[in-house]
């Protein structure tokens, strides 16, 4: 009866050591299995913060391209705007000089006369003589470089336009009676014959064409249109107001 009592008491005692043995393991596998989901939980959460740092930076970055663009636009418009308030002010200035001008300037009118071009330096005189001349010198030189404007020196109605053998291209401008004037060796023609011209329009282009050394304007005032009755230039124009 004893004996079977010990043995009783041995099973029921490695029974306990089993259970104990098998609680313990399952104590550990649940241990190691939390601290594994610790683990991973914590692995996730670092990939979580290191992408949402990542994303604040491009966001950074995207700022601060955006504010730089929106600077360089402003910038440009700054620039832009400064250059069209210059060009407006230049071109107020401009206009204001020429208005100045335009009243200082005496006013023409077709009852004026003027020089045949501007910016000259005179040249051969009337009656000057010389070995270009088969007789003296019928008008005045003006001389200015080729393509320079010839003006009508009063109004009237153009009687010749065309090549006047050593006159080159000349044209001639009848003004009134016994009245003409007339412009040689001109590099272009600009009028037709029977066309009215205004004082100071222009008639065409100086040049050297016919029988010429170099570039000027031939004037000539004359009492018909042909050759042979010409009158001192410079003194007519002086009387009509005009200082050549």
């Amino acid at each position: 009866m004893r004996k079977n009592s010990t043995m009783k008491n041995r099973t029921r005692t490695l029974s306990r050591g089993r259970i104990a043995v098998v609680g313990g393991g399952v104590v550990a596998a649940i241990a190691l299995g939390s601290t594994a989901a610790f683990a991973a939980g914590g692995a996730h959460a670092s990939d979580g913060a290191g992408t949402s740092a990542a994303h604040a930076v491009v966001a950074v970055q995207k700022q601060a391209a955006g504010q730089k663009a929106a600077a360089a636009e402003q910038a440009a418009a700054k620039t832009a705007a400064a250059k069209k308030a210059a060009a407006k002010t230049a071109a107020a200035k401009k206009a204001a000089a020429k208005k100045a001008a335009a009243k200082k300037a005496p006013k023409i009118t077709n009852a004026s006369w003027v020089t045949p071009t501007t910016g000259y330096t005179l040249g051969a005189g009337f009656a000057q003589a010389g070995p270009h001349w088969i007789h003296k010198h019928s008008g005045q030189d003006f001389v200015v470089n080729t393509g320079t404007t010839v003006r009508a020196a009063h109004e009237g109605t153009v009687v010749t336009a065309g090549w006047g053998g050593a006159y080159g291209n000349n044209i001639v401008i009848k003004h009134g009676a016994h009245l003409y004037t007339q412009y040689g060796h001109l590099s272009k023609i600009g009028v037709y014959v029977g066309e009215h011209v205004n004082t100071a329009e222009k008639i065409g282009l100086s040049g050297s064409t016919g029988n010429s050394t170099g570039p000027h304007l031939h004037f000539e005032v004359r009492t018909t249109p042909y050759y042979g009755s010409a009158v001192e230039p410079l003194h007519f124009l002086r009387a009509h107001g005009v200082t050549p």
